[in-house]
């Protein structure tokens, strides 16, 4: 069962939760994840590894997928992870946080990237 089956206020709740944090980068990403589900982005690994470059931090407004491989360590927020793609990243170093983990870690939204 998916996350929002499960739990089908999250995404309005995460809207609202990042929402209020200063960088315009967390008021366009609480639009963009209340949007119809259909439109969230689903990134796979081989995409994120092509996309970003060791240390980055990024942010997926939707799920990240297994599919390929990762060689550099990322923190990647996202909505959910999928088990094999949480394990490939936390597997060379990188982390997995959820997108409110994220906004409270870096609230100022700077040197972070969204992922479509």
């Amino acid at each position: 069962m998916g996350l929002y089956k499960k739990k089908p206020k999250m995404r309005e709740y995460i809207s609202r939760k990042i929402g209020k944090k200063p960088g315009r980068i967390w008021k366009d990403l609480a639009e963009r994840i209340v949007k119809p589900r259909q439109n969230l982005a689903e990134v796979n690994i081989g995409k994120l590894n092509s996309l970003t470059k060791k240390g980055d931090t990024v942010i997926i407004p939707g799920k990240v997928l297994g599919n390929g491989t990762i060689d550099h360590a990322v923190i990647v927020g996202a909505i959910s992870f999928s088990s094999a793609a949480k394990a490939k990243i936390e597997k060379i170093g990188g982390k997995c946080l959820t997108l409110i983990e994220l906004a409270e870690k870096t609230p100022n939204g700077k040197g972070i990237k969204i992922i479509r």
